[in-house]
């Protein structure tokens, strides 16, 4: 009986373990959400390409999907991304920053490149 516990225990904490964005993650991908309206709104006189503006967006569209997907109340990744947004609005545009978020969607998200790429080419 006691194995049978044990192995219904580990089995069910894999399922949850699978089913959820650690908090680590779920911190990153508002902070990266945060970036990516920063880069949207940027001040007027900050020099960017176009298509940068494209893909935050459709990487914020993305990041929320996926949250929901797994499970992340909306009301919870809504808050975490206000506070996010609050913090980075306003900055000037870092490359370096926006292109760590990138590569977090991309490694984080199941075919993240791919999602971000098919909701940029349904934007307009």
């Amino acid at each position: 009986m006691k194995k049978f516990l044990l192995i219904l225990f580990f089995v069910f904490f894999n399922s949850v373990s699978y089913a959820e964005m650690s908090d680590k993650d779920k911190s990153r991908a508002w902070d990266c959400s945060g970036i990516y309206m920063a880069n949207y709104f940027l001040p007027s006189g900050e020099s960017f390409e176009y298509s940068m503006k494209e893909k935050s967006m459709a990487s914020v569209k993305v990041l929320k999907s996926y949250a929901l997907e797994i499970g992340i109340p909306e009301k919870e990744w809504d808050d975490g991304v206000n506070k996010a947004v609050d913090k980075h609005y306003g900055s000037k545009y870092d490359k370096a920053k926006t292109e760590a978020c990138h590569s977090f969607v991309e490694n984080t998200i199941p075919n993240g490149a791919e999602r971000v790429k098919k909701v940029v080419q349904t934007l307009y």
